[in-house]
């Protein structure tokens, strides 16, 4: 396939021609990248953001304390060890990490920044999508033309968070902000702060934030499962004393990998067991006498949710000194000074942190269209989670909810990368999947977080058994994914 340059595609068509189409430019985009160009080295391909900056999701968010939920040496990526010292990274280390990877491997050079793409339209007469792009710094349409497109964008809305709607919220006198939209300007210190919400987002806040803060209360309609893990992982820095850099890293994301996994299948095969293993662990973690039962032990089983995690019992320990007062209770309205909750008690607050979720889009909300027919993708039904049928030439990258999302990313990334190859060799130009009409749907997302659920009904669905089955089990994934077969009676090449 043919190249043209930007700048002589400026001059004469505005057009840009590549052989294949990055969306997203974070940690799966960057990581698409390095599998397609190590595969297909002599093929072409553009990365086009909607952001200003590598990093994605670390570079959307940055508000104080913003690190992983997951260990680094599996949300790094399999071809490049993790060398920090700590295993539960801050938001600006993985973002530098991600930043070194694109730099080092020439992949930068090839991010349109500045790039939201709004529509992707299929010619099977073509056999190439024709995508448009707003540019974010100057109004204008920019358009691309490739032979295959794979969406990296996640499953976050970037554009706003999740906030539910709260009665008297304009009378409040303080200041209301959202993590996903943190002031860099926004002074907390010595300032009361109520925190809404009992995910990831809230858990990491509420510490940080105790540092400097006069005071601050968690404040959650319901509990989440919460336990700690050490910052570092001491097996993890032993191993890299004795084995050289790649192999220790190896060693260490099987270890994790297996680790996570092995946890996830106890909750869901042992949810009594494991609700007693984990409250055994928060008695030793909290003060003696501390009512458990209210604010720490959930409706739901383990792992029918995310398990949250937080590093070397931060928040345990602010609970432990004061710092931080968990309250469990419903919210009846905002008052000029603070949060009046059902129960009659009043929260004042100088700042309320509504860290109360995210929205899921599916695609960024690209509109896709196939031979001029608008995509609607409830209608489709996703193949090894990575491919729609009759879209083609079309990947995603969605990673596990329950471990690192870069070990789904990778074997996802390698196996596109493997199939282009094997259709540049072989001479085809299209791959399309061919839905089976035996096979029953299910949600797309099967997981009862409340993010997921508001949104699931509007993105694709998975099937009852694979290969459209979405797994959520890595050691499941990574015999069919690495090591399967790459072609299947699903699948219609030409």
């Amino acid at each position: 396939m043919t190249t043209t340059s930007t700048s002589e595609a400026s001059n004469q068509t505005g057009v840009e021609t590549v052989d294949y189409l990055i969306v997203g430019a974070g940690l799966s985009g960057i990581g698409a990248a390095h599998h397609l160009q190590s595969t297909l080295p002599d093929k072409t391909y553009a990365i086009l953001e909607s952001r200003a900056a590598i990093g994605g999701t670390w570079d959307l968010f940055r508000y104080p304390g913003i690190r992983s939920d997951s260990d680094m040496y599996t949300l790094g990526y399999n071809f490049r060890p993790w060398v920090g010292d700590k295993s539960i990274a801050d938001g600006a280390s993985i973002r530098e990490y991600i930043e070194d990877t694109a730099r080092e491997d020439g992949i930068d050079a090839h991010i349109r920044f500045h790039h939201k793409v709004v529509t992707a339209e299929w010619s099977s007469a073509t056999s190439q999508w024709t995508v448009r792009a707003i540019r974010s710094d100057t109004g204008e349409t920019a358009t691309f033309v490739a032979s295959f497109l794979m969406c990296c964008s996640g499953y976050y809305d970037y554009d706003k968070g999740y906030t539910p709607e709260f009665a008297g919220i304009e009378n409040f006198g303080g200041t209301v902000v959202h993590p996903q939209q943190w002031p860099e300007d926004l002074d907390f210190a010595g300032k009361r702060i109520v925190v809404i919400g009992s995910g990831a987002t809230a858990i990491t806040l509420a510490p940080n934030l105790a540092a400097d803060a006069a005071h601050v209360t968690l404040l959650q309609r319901s509990p989440s499962y919460i336990m700690s893990l050490p910052a570092k992982d001491p097996i993890a820095l032993g191993l890299r004393k004795v084995l050289p850099s790649r192999a220790a890293y190896s060693v260490t994301r099987m270890k994790n990998a297996v680790t996570a996994i092995g946890m996830y299948v106890l909750c869901q095969r042992y949810p009594e067991f494991m609700k007693k293993r984990i409250r055994a662990l928060q008695e030793g973690w909290l003060p003696k006498g501390y009512d458990l039962d209210t604010h720490f032990t959930p409706n739901y089983n383990p792992w029918d949710q995310r398990l949250c995690l937080v590093p070397d019992n931060d928040l345990f320990r602010a609970i432990r000194k004061d710092q931080v007062e968990l309250v469990t209770d419903h919210i009846d309205h905002f008052t000029d000074t603070g949060i009046a909750l059902k129960s009659g008690k009043h929260l004042d607050a100088d700042i309320v942190v509504t860290a109360t979720g995210l929205n899921l889009v599916a695609f960024g909300h690209v509109t896709l269209t196939v031979d001029g027919r608008a995509v609607d993708l409830t209608e489709t039904m996703a193949y090894k989670g990575m491919m729609l049928t009759d879209v083609p030439n079309f990947a995603f990258v969605v990673g596990y909810t329950n471990a690192s999302w870069t070990l789904k990313a990778d074997l996802v990334s390698d196996y596109i990368a493997r199939l282009l190859e094997y259709m540049d060799k072989n001479g085809y130009r299209e791959v399309r999947l061919e839905r089976d009409p035996s096979i029953e749907e299910e949600p797309f997302l099967d997981f009862a977080a409340g993010y997921v659920l508001r949104a699931v009904d509007s993105f694709p669905k998975q099937g009852s058994k694979a290969p459209w089955k979405l797994r959520m089990n890595y050691f499941r994934d990574l015999p069919a994914l690495r090591f399967g077969k790459l072609v299947d009676e699903n699948m219609s090449l030409r």
